[in-house]
């Protein structure tokens, strides 16, 4: 459900880009986490469980580049923080209709790294399909979605 009682925070009073300014706010330990799902067909399943993709391993070069991408988030979407992100979890689980990706994202800063979890997620379900688009042309990335957030005081 969308709220239509919530002001942009990402536009100033004349309806212009603006990064939100943060400085106020305490800093916090941050956690988000994504996941998404890439839906392939069955025989592209058994190639990647039998590491057979010719591009390599598909998890972990999916996994490493999910990190990588969570490292530059700002530098991929315009109006995110430089957050120094304390750790970052990719983790790309195999089913029997394609494969799972799951994201966790840390920090201790003024604001979120949802953003950071989001495109973790994103990229890593983008690196499996470039290394196994050879052998399915059929396969669909979808769900990527925010499936947790939370931040806590620092003692």
């Amino acid at each position: 459900m969308i709220k239509m009682d919530r002001k942009l925070t990402h536009t100033d009073s004349k309806g212009r880009a603006a990064m939100v300014d943060v400085g106020h706010k305490p800093e916090q330990l941050r956690i988000a986490a994504a996941c998404g799902f890439i839906r392939m067909q069955a025989e592209t399943v058994k190639l990647v469980r039998d590491n057979s993709i010719k591009k390599g391993d598909v998890l972990k070069v999916a996994e490493i580049a999910g990190i990588q991408a969570a490292k530059q988030t700002p530098a991929l979407i315009p109006l995110c923080h430089n957050l120094e992100l304390s750790q970052v979890n990719v983790t790309a689980t195999i089913m029997d209709d394609g494969i799972e990706v799951k994201t966790e994202c840390r920090c201790t800063a003024r604001t979120g790294v949802e953003m950071e979890a989001l495109t973790a997620a994103s990229v890593a379900l983008l690196t499996i399909y470039d290394m196994c688009k050879s052998a399915d042309t059929s396969m669909v990335i979808e769900g990527i979605t925010l499936s947790g957030k939370s931040k806590k005081d620092i003692q």
